[in-house]
């Protein structure tokens, strides 16, 4: 016997680092190859014609005279005599390549979804799953899943040196074959992970991953791929869907990616919505968490469909004409101990540091942002959504929680950075390179932060000293518009300034106006359910609250059922109540909606110059009593003014003056108190002419008539 009993003993105790130095195939001194061969379960093994002594339980040895250039065909007898022709995984070189490694050292591998994990590879003319995983601090490691029977045994993996790698290919195995990573820690224990960077996984409650179809979808969005987007300066309107609950079959089982391929895109077109954002849709195992717990960050969520099922909903919706934004969550993770947490026995992904590695709201561990090979991690992923699956940008979650050292912690939960302040210096680092990876591959990439303090430069370029998003939600401006709303219109005139306090800072950032999933749960209530009032005023306010948000500054967002004023709160476990936009009011939103839509595409002063101050003017935003603003959008030279004049009381307001930038007929282009969305039909029976009469700083001016609890849109002359 060529191997010492304690070397055989570390390798069926999933302790041996490197199992490719004495299994497989070796040269001997006489120009043969010995070989020593890994079978669990097998009474003999032939290779060659050539009987392998057997050494131990499972492992086969013997030598073949003469060269062998290549892994040799061995055939085992089973316990219950079957016959099964394999070849040895141990006879073949490492699946990364020294380039791979360097780039993973350096933690600037970009394409790390297509390197490490499950990967579909050909060795020595043989095809087969290259297995690769990051465990630096493992003692061992070794693969299981159905192709062994979750032996842990039976294919230790070997160690790729410093890179802290561990390797093995598999020859002949197929796609959709489960597997798991058995890990024997620096402590001498053992734990059993999912592939951080597997392509599949399976559906919840089952939790391993899955070697992944070669991708065989056949994209066909060209146009869209084709086409040059800008959407600083297109139009930008989102519709937010969580797909799980947007619509349920009868017996309360989601639509599939394909099924929603069928009919999402064409639902979204006809509401007239540029874009549409996707809740998570990478894997998670907690229905609740809404997908923002994500455990599979190269992989989407499989209880909906396949990868390629996905990638043919985002390619209909391309070929819609609307653009996908994916929801993703590089913040935190879940405590599930088969996922990401103390992934090899130490604190791998997450801070080491107690008071950083926690999340006190969620239960969750945060990811060590300071650490190399955790942010190549975390950007490989986003670039993996964009570029494999085609994803238009990425809505990043909770920015908020990664700047602040502070964050959710009081004294004595956390420590200063080393100038001595509350910033997280390394999750700042990480967002900065996030983003300049990311418009370096794909310049025209939308990426949006989810940050609720005033951190300066969030959407300004990371060389000129911002954080390097495109966009960022301004939720200052959606708290104080729902908080004013929400109130009684009596009492609205002593909180007159949550109108007009966000223009102070609206154009210190690239802006989206949000009104989110999280402002329709946790017992706050639906949108309509939040306006004061008897049912027409709850409805008016509504239709108003539209008015105003598509003619403020800021590109928009809503969420799904807010486009019919959905009566409940948002029920993830649910679907959407379709029966509503039977009801006339209900069906009066939703076609206001859709003329909103419309009407923003068609006037560029709405969306051109967004960021521009020079663009806004405020025409009365010091009315108060009457709960009245006016303001007026500029586009390029060429486009038509508009000016929103919006009336938050319930009388209606005749002969009320107003100036304007310029004199001829203004067309009332969109009134919210229109019949057809089910207002009254207060307003200027088409337009108003603009009188040579000079009115707060404006050389022209005219009286409107403003609807009770109505926004009217009037469009200067073509």
């Amino acid at each position: 016997m060529s191997v010492s009993l304690e070397e055989l003993q570390r390798l069926r105790s999933v302790s041996h680092p490197n199992p490719h130095a004495i299994l497989g195939q070796h040269p001997t001194e006489g120009g043969g190859v010995r070989l020593l061969v890994l079978r669990p379960g097998a009474s003999a093994v032939v290779a060659g014609g050539v009987t392998l002594e057997q050494i131990a339980p499972d492992l086969f040895e013997g030598s073949l005279v003469g060269p062998v250039d290549r892994p040799a065909l061995l055939t085992a007898t089973d316990a219950d005599g079957s016959h099964r022709e394999f070849l040895d995984p141990y006879a073949f070189l490492p699946t990364l390549g020294d380039i791979d490694l360097h780039l993973i050292g350096e933690g600037r591998h970009w394409e790390l979804g297509s390197a490490l994990g499950a990967q579909h590879r050909s060795l020595a003319g043989v095809e087969g799953i290259g297995f690769s995983v990051w465990a630096p601090n493992a003692q061992a490691v070794s693969l299981v899943g159905d192709h062994n029977g979750w032996d842990l045994s039976a294919h230790p993996m070997r160690t790729l040196g410093a890179s802290g790698i561990w390797e093995l290919f598999i020859p002949g195995l197929p796609a959709g074959a489960s597997y798991k990573y058995v890990i024997r820690t620096a402590d001498g224990g053992l734990v059993e992970h999912t592939d951080p960077v597997a392509n599949q996984v399976e559906a919840p409650p089952a939790t391993a991953s899955l070697v992944a179809q070669v991708p065989a979808h056949r994209w066909k969005d060209e146009t869209w791929q084709d086409a040059t987007h800008t959407p600083h300066a297109e139009p930008v309107s989102i519709f937010e869907v969580h797909l799980a609950s947007w619509r349920r079959h009868p017996d309360g089982r989601s639509l599939s990616y394909l099924e929603l391929a069928e009919v999402l895109p064409q639902r979204v077109r006809e509401l007239g919505f540029t874009h549409v954002e996707l809740m998570p849709v990478m894997a998670y195992p907690f229905s609740g968490s809404w997908g923002y717990q994500c455990t599979g960050y190269f992989a989407p969520a499989a209880d909906l469909g396949s990868p390629d099922d996905l990638r043919a909903l985002i390619d209909a919706l391309h070929r819609a004409d609307i653009g996908v934004i994916l929801d993703w969550v590089p913040a935190h993770f879940p405590k599930d101990d088969w996922a990401l947490a103390r992934f090899d026995g130490s604190h791998l992904y997450e801070h080491v540091d107690p008071q950083r590695g926690e999340h006190p709201d969620w239960g969750t561990l945060v990811f060590n942002h300071g650490r190399t090979e955790v942010r190549n991690f975390l950007i490989a992923s986003a670039c993996h959504w964009i570029e494999r699956y085609h994803a238009d940008g990425l809505r990043v979650d909770a920015v908020a929680s990664m700047l602040y050292r502070d964050y959710s912690r009081t004294a004595g939960q956390w420590s200063p950075n080393e100038h001595g302040g509350r910033e997280d210096l390394e999750a700042i680092a990480f967002l900065k390179e996030l983003n300049r990876v990311v418009y370096a591959r794909n310049p025209n990439a939308l990426m949006c932060a989810e940050e609720s303090t005033a951190f300066p430069g969030v959407s300004r370029p990371v060389d000129h000293g911002g954080l390097g998003f495109g966009f960022k939600w301004n939720m200052g401006w959606m708290h104080d518009t729902l908080d004013y709303i929400g109130r009684d219109p009596i009492h609205r005139m002593h909180h007159h300034s949550q109108l007009t306090f966000g223009l102070l800072y609206a154009f210190s950032e690239n802006f989206i106006l949000p009104l989110s999933h999280d402002e329709v749960v946790h017992g706050k209530g639906s949108l309509i359910q939040r306006m004061p009032g008897d049912r027409w005023q709850q409805f008016a306010n509504l239709r108003a609250l539209y008015g105003h948000m598509w003619a403020h500054p800021g590109k928009k967002l809503i969420f799904m059922g807010c486009e019919f004023a959905q009566w409940r709160e948002w029920n993830h476990d649910g679907e959407l109540d379709w029966s509503l936009r039977e009801d006339a009011d209900h069906a009066g939103v939703e076609r206001l909606i859709c003329d909103l839509n419309r009407r923003y595409r068609e006037l560029p002063a709405l969306w051109r110059r967004d960021d521009d101050p020079a663009a806004f003017a405020w025409l009365e935003p010091d009315d108060p009593t009457s709960n009245v603003v006016a303001y007026a959008r500029r586009g390029e030279a060429g486009d038509r003014a508009v000016v929103c004049v919006a009336n938050f009381s319930p009388v209606p307001r005749s002969g009320y003056r107003i100036g304007l930038p310029r004199g001829g007929r203004w067309e009332e282009v969109l009134n919210t108190d229109a019949v057809e969305y089910g207002g009254t039909g207060v307003g200027n029976l088409g337009g108003v002419e603009a009188e040579p009469f000079p009115w707060r700083g404006k050389t022209w001016s005219t009286t409107v008539t403003i609807p009770p609890l109505g926004v009217v849109w009037l469009a200067s002359p073509e």
